[in-house]
């Protein structure tokens, strides 16, 4: 698998990883060690600029915050990476499921079958109008029968396979792909965010078994049902913690940097009876320096913050009956993202969910700062250990396969095809 290349006389490839946030922009810089772990040598954040609801919505905003956050990460890390693995967490994501099954005449499957099978899969994941991001063939079938994980060897009239495909539309892909160029960086692969952010969160065991992901950003919410080990259903919610600050801020009438602190500091999703008593003191838009502070109740803060945890969780909760996550009630639910750092918020959502809600942290990484380690940075994590671990693509599976070694190779060779295709 090729990953990003070393610059400076180091001896080790690199893995670079970038988030594009609608709050923040952040990047990882790991490596893998003798022993095959991921380690991180630099990590950077930078505010994020010119973007809404996950779109970019100013490049050249956008381009100077990519810039400054992987510069940073250079700076720590002594290197210069040469290309990211980047999200994509906005709205429009599909995903579906595509299958493709053979005949084989009862022989016993061989290897060259399977190979077979996967480069004929590859002409039924297109998706008119867009651009195809992951493509990840499940179980197998033998004759109808489900649940096949690995069939050579075996007798069978019939091999099928099931493969979840997740497209989007092209045209916010190519404006983070233009604006990470624009930083003077090659784009290596563009990844959807429920994807990284499962692969760090989620134990194997929960993505068989069934789990739903909720990934609470800044301003989109990302419900995701993941089963029988791959993601099987996409939700997108334009709401998200950002919109809880800007309430606070409106409501009492705050800078936004002020709301951001009470929320972080005062806030949380539950209330108790000494809210009633407690008071926090802020300093109104526009309030000479040196006057007088507002005085707030904790009590108000909560009944601000209540009412958009309450709309952000009915809508998650409508988001998982419409993808038919409706089973028992053991089913868990994740919780992550920069919104899960909510106090109380998990507790607030499995009162009203019905379901065991917990905080999903992404898993530990070799030097991973504890500043990165919060649920804020699953994402950007999942990102670096989906580049470390091979992407499980159908494409790249038959490609290696059937050896074509002339077709685009990659994720984005591929992407970069079908955006100038499209």
């Amino acid at each position: 698998m090729a990953v990003g290349g070393l610059k400076n006389g180091a001896d080790r490839p690199l893995i670079g990883a970038l988030d594009i946030g609608s709050s923040k922009v952040s990047a990882l810089i790991v490596t893998r060690d003798d022993d095959g772990r991921l380690r991180v040598l630099g990590t950077g954040q930078r505010e994020s600029r010119g973007v809404k609801r996950g779109y970019i919505t100013d490049m050249e905003a956008s381009e100077v915050a990519v810039r400054e956050a992987v510069e940073q990460a250079e700076r720590m890390s002594g290197l210069t990476i040469d290309d990211v693995w980047a999200s994509y967490g906005a709205g429009g994501l599909v995903s579906d499921i595509a299958n493709v099954e053979a005949e084989l005449g009862g022989h016993q499957i061989e290897q060259s079958d399977v190979a077979e099978l996967l480069a004929a899969g590859t002409g039924a994941i297109d998706r008119p109008g867009q651009v195809v991001l992951h493509a990840h063939p499940a179980l197998y079938t033998l004759d109808g029968v489900e649940g096949v994980v690995q069939p050579v060897g075996l007798h069978a009239d019939r091999l099928g396979v099931d493969i979840h495909v997740i497209a989007a539309d092209p045209a916010p892909l190519r404006n983070i792909d233009l604006t990470i160029r624009q930083a003077h960086l090659g784009v290596k692969a563009i990844v959807a965010a429920p994807i990284a952010s499962a692969l760090a969160c989620l134990t194997q065991e929960e993505r068989d078994l069934g789990v739903a992901l909720v990934e609470l950003g800044a301003e989109v919410t990302n419900v995701s049902l993941h089963a029988g080990g791959m993601l099987v259903g996409l939700r997108s919610i334009p709401l998200g913690a950002k919109d809880i600050t800007d309430d606070i801020a409106c409501a009492f009438g705050v800078r936004r940097r002020d709301a951001e602190r009470m929320k972080c500091f005062h806030g949380s999703a539950m209330t108790s009876p000494r809210d009633n008593h407690e008071m926090i003191e802020a300093t109104g838009i526009g309030s000479d320096e040196g006057g007088e502070p507002l005085r707030i109740s904790r009590a108000q803060l909560m009944t601000v913050i209540r009412q958009r945890v309450e709309e952000i969780t009915n809508q998650v909760d409508a988001a998982l009956k419409s993808l038919g996550f409706t089973g028992p009630v053991g089913r868990q639910v994740v919780l992550t993202g920069g919104g899960a750092e909510l106090k109380n918020i998990a507790d607030f959502m499995q009162g009203v969910l019905g379901r065991a809600v917990r905080v999903g942290r992404p898993k530990a990484i070799t030097g991973l700062p504890d500043a990165h380690s919060g649920p804020g940075f699953a994402t950007l994590v999942g990102l670096a250990m989906l580049a470390g671990s091979g992407t499980g693509d159908i494409r790249d599976l038959a490609l290696g396969a059937v050896k074509e070694k002339k077709a685009p190779t990659g994720l984005i060779g591929r992407l970069v095809a079908a955006m100038r295709g499209a």
